[in-house]
């Protein structure tokens, strides 16, 4: 994959992350390009794997899900014929925020966002702990999530 990016590219990264729903025509006088050439440079982001999505973020207190942690799991043995029902089972739960598949002591971390404590209780002892793959779980509670508005290139 070709992702080298030059100052027009990141710039419209900039912009599409600050606001994704922005007018190509508002996108091209913000980058300082014609409107056809935002259009085709997005466009070939998408192509090149750069852009990977366009979302609405939301927040878990407005959807009902205020208490939000960080369980960690680890898992025995750790095969792709266990692995792979694991992410299934743990994508497939509505109160899963994101997977990560990690490497050290802990094999998984799944970030959680539940109504309350008992729920979370709830979603641990009955959901995760009767797993006979998962031999160990820990959970960490979010007192805050704080995400970094921009994602930049890296040198």
């Amino acid at each position: 994959m070709n992702t080298a990016l030059d100052s027009i590219d990141r710039a419209i990264l900039t912009e599409l992350q600050k606001d994704a729903r922005l007018p190509n025509k508002d996108l091209a006088e913000r980058v300082g390009v014609a409107p056809s050439t935002a259009l085709e440079r997005v466009r070939a982001l998408r192509r090149r794997g750069v852009i990977t999505a366009f979302r609405a973020e939301t927040e878990p207190t407005a959807l009902g899900r205020p208490l939000q942690a960080m369980l960690a799991l680890r898992v025995r043995p750790h095969t792709s014929q266990l692995v792979d029902p694991l992410r299934a089972f743990v994508l497939g739960l509505p109160e899963t925020v994101a997977l990560f598949h990690v490497a050290g002591p802990q094999d998984f971390l799944v970030h959680v966002a539940v109504p309350d404590a008992d729920h979370l209780h709830r979603l641990v002892l009955d959901r995760f702990l009767i797993r006979p793959e998962i031999v160990h779980l820990e959970t960490t509670l979010i007192f805050r999530t704080e995400h970094q508005p921009l994602q930049r290139p890296v040198g």
